[in-house]
């Protein structure tokens, strides 16, 4: 790479020391500066060397280029300007300007750019690459397909375009189609992690698990191992009713902290279906903790309370009665037996309730509900 950079600079940047203008620039020290990367340092050598005014386009585009790649947009831009005043039918210099004015922000003279380089050049990959980005992060979704499919059609082996066209077609259900594109592109780069991702999402939609197996273990072998893979990975094989593989790859999310309901659900029906009953029932029991959410007792809790207070009171019971089914709370139980005893004159129930609260281990700060529990179940006892 680093001869093929030298070879680059020195066809093109590096005779800009041999313009019109007299003073000639030390070539050494600029292949220097550029192989290092010192784009801030060539600019300002090349400034020293060049005063204004410059009007070779040379070195111009030299001071353009080392201004682009050190960051100063406004300097690259104005010395670009420069030479397209001079040439309107240079296209990289119109590819130039169209990038800073994305790296700027100015999406209306990027296209603008662009636009002109496409009247010229109707078939430029890079210019409608660019146009789809724009498009994308503009929230201009329909622009930045036509533009993707123009680039792909152009390049259908460059692997980001495929993979975000694909991706479109893939939220749109539009399966088959992705599946042409991103196969496509993978013929040419059998190892792309992106384009496995968007051919393993495509196959499993398919319904083709064989494949989808093979996509995901090739990702975790290259080292991509996240959720949505093993997920992928994990569920194709509960498909396939290869159920030791199952859960196999769902434990990987489960150490991880990673496992949701459905992967807990997957491991509990690869063990039912291997005859594991007691395993089954605990990753069942895993999956209805996960997929509930833990504040739902204190939900029935308030419940409850609302309405006791407009004296709907078998309700309020019975919300209570739900809430110790998504976790116990010490004062629930209390809420219940006061409830029971005080409201519905049921005091069997209260003091069943009563005697659990005290069971519960309330915390000191209920010290009160306590006392009065326990003087409760003296009197509700004889």
């Amino acid at each position: 790479m680093k001869s093929i950079l030298t070879l680059l600079i020195t066809i093109w940047f590096i005779p800009a020391a041999l313009g019109q203008q007299s003073t000639k620039a030390d070539d050494a020290l600029l292949l220097e500066y550029y192989q290092n990367q010192r784009f801030a340092d060539a600019a300002d050598y090349l400034k020293k060397t060049y005063p204004e005014p410059v009007t070779d386009s040379k070195i111009l585009a030299s001071l353009a280029y080392s201004s682009q790649m050190a960051g100063r947009l406004p300097d690259a831009e104005g010395y670009y300007q420069r030479i397209y005043s001079s040439d309107t039918t240079n296209t990289a210099v119109i590819f130039s300007l169209g990038n800073i004015m994305v790296r700027r922000g100015d999406n209306v003279k990027a296209l603008f750019y662009y636009k002109k380089l496409l009247l010229k050049d109707s078939t430029n990959f890079s210019v409608y690459k660019q146009m789809a980005r724009m498009s994308q992060n503009s929230g201009k979704p329909q622009d930045a397909l036509k533009y993707y499919q123009k680039a792909n059609k152009i390049n259908p082996q460059e692997p980001d375009v495929a993979f975000d066209l694909s991706a479109y077609y893939i939220n749109n259900k539009q399966y088959n189609v992705a599946d042409t594109i991103v196969t496509t592109a993978l013929k040419a780069d059998t190892s792309n992690l992106l384009l496995l991702e968007s051919k393993a999402q495509v196959d499993y939609h398919l319904e083709k698990y064989p494949e989808t197996v093979s996509e995901c273990t090739k990702m975790i072998n290259y080292g991509d191992a996240q959720t949505q893979v093993i997920n992928t990975l994990g569920t194709s094989y509960f498909k396939l009713k290869d159920y030791q593989n199952c859960i196999k790859t769902f434990k990987l999310l489960e150490q991880a902290n990673m496992a949701t309901d459905i992967s807990y659900y997957c491991t509990a029906m690869s063990y039912k279906a291997l005859s594991d009953q007691q395993m089954a029932i605990t990753y069942f029991e895993k999956a209805i903790r996960v997929a509930i959410s833990g504040n739902v007792n204190s939900y029935y809790g308030e419940m409850a309370d609302s309405f006791s207070q407009i004296h709907q009171l078998k309700n309020a019971a019975s919300a209570y009665q739900k809430s110790l089914l998504y976790g116990v709370l010490p004062l629930t139980y209390y809420d219940l037996a006061s409830l029971y005893d005080v409201q519905l004159k049921k005091h069997d129930l209260a003091l069943q309730y009563y005697k659990k609260y005290l069971k519960s281990d309330p915390p000191e700060d209920q010290k009160a509900y306590a006392t009065y529990s326990k003087r409760r179940v003296k009197e509700l006892s004889k």
